[in-house]
């Protein structure tokens, strides 16, 4: 007898890959010191090498830290970085050298928050295969706080104009679940608390229908700017039924066939140092080893 499979749960949807969350920082040491010496994270070795920009790699995700003033994600980042314990201590580590920052974190049932020196925040888990599936680092969501009554349309617009699947949950809120890669969603929480206006950040993806969803966008006038053959830009996202304004942030669309889609990146071992140096460990392995997860 054959097995059945449940086959439509390898369904991707048109985005495959959510890459790069991108924010401004106003100080590359003070981000350095959370991102890198903070989180345990690692600078891109290859590029944006200068003093104004700052790329880091969260397994095969980034954060994108040009200089400029400060902008805020409206919400949080969702990390995997194993290690609770480690991570707690080097998160007090460095917190004498971010005093008089919006730095903080603290330890919860499930997760350790910590908070930017600008107030940017993030939400780490340990790695869990069956929750945000078989890595032990990485970007799994990115999740926006929205006004009350718009999770609905936000699950229309990702659904009819960028063909990705979204589905709408409700718990302690509504919250659209957009489907944004392999195991990695876009995340859009209810919340009646007031939010700043938008500054500019944005969140990068790669789709496998280009054309299809900036047909549709341009149709609507949405396209904010077309940078190059396999990238352009949206900001607003709309009611496709009613074009209603719903909620604003910048979305980077790139083709599957952009250079660098899936470029490899280094991912240093954190725990690795001049005084406890252990030769063949200087790489953190993104992915679960064979005995991590249940292959079943």
């Amino acid at each position: 007898m054959h097995k059945n499979f449940d086959r439509a749960a390898e369904d991707l949807g048109n985005s495959i890959h959510l890459e790069h969350v991108n924010v401004q920082v106003p100080d590359q040491h003070l981000a350095a010191v959370f991102y890198v010496s903070g989180l345990g994270l690692t600078r891109d070795p290859y590029l944006m090498v200068s003093d104004d920009n700052m790329w880091v790699n969260v397994g095969r995700s980034q954060f994108h830290l040009p200089s400029g003033e400060p902008q805020m994600l409206r919400g949080h980042t969702g990390l995997v970085i194993s290690g609770r314990k480690a991570l707690l201590d080097r998160l007090a580590k460095v917190t004498k050298k971010l005093d008089g920052t919006k730095f903080s974190f603290r330890e919860n049932n499930d997760h350790v928050e910590a908070t930017c020196p600008w107030g940017n925040r993030v939400r780490c888990y340990e790695p869990d295969a069956a929750r945000f599936g078989r890595i032990t680092l990485g970007i799994p969501y990115v999740e926006f706080e929205v006004p009350l009554g718009t999770a609905k349309g936000i699950c229309d617009f990702y659904q009819q104009v960028m063909g990705m699947p979204a589905a709408l949950r409700n718990g302690d809120a509504a919250v659209a679940s957009v489907q944004s890669g392999k195991n990695q969603q876009l995340l859009f929480r209810e919340t009646d608390r007031p939010q700043p206006e938008y500054d500019g950040h944005h969140v990068q993806m790669y789709i496998t229908n280009f054309s299809g969803p900036y047909s549709k966008l341009s149709e609507r006038g949405l396209i904010y700017s077309e940078d190059n053959q396999y990238q352009y830009r949206f900001r607003d996202i709309v009611d496709p039924a009613t074009g209603k304004h719903l909620f604003t942030v910048e979305h980077e669309v790139r083709s599957a066939t952009h250079p660098m889609y899936l470029r490899p990146l280094i991912n240093r071992n954190p725990a690795q140092t001049n005084r406890t140096f252990a030769s063949g460990h200087d790489q953190w392995l993104w992915a679960m080893g064979p005995d991590q997860y249940d292959p079943e």
